[in-house]
């Protein structure tokens, strides 16, 4: 999935990322606004995470979530 589809679709992916990452705070998904870079700096720092995990685990997670 790449940027472009990610922020295109963010109003219904947003329930989803915080399903998955419950860490994260409605004020963190309105910073994140779908823009991926983002989301891996919000998840790396609410989870206290490496940078490279947190976009491991977005990697894993848009490959689940693909239309």
């Amino acid at each position: 999935m790449n940027k472009d589809i990610f922020e295109g679709n963010w109003k219904q992916l947003k329930g989803k990322v915080q399903e998955q990452w419950g860490k994260l705070t409605n004020d963190d998904l309105d910073v994140i606004a779908g823009k991926r870079d983002q989301i891996a700096g919000k998840i790396q720092e609410r989870y206290g995470i490496t940078k490279e995990e947190a976009e491991k685990q977005i990697s894993n997670w848009e490959s689940n979530h693909k239309h």
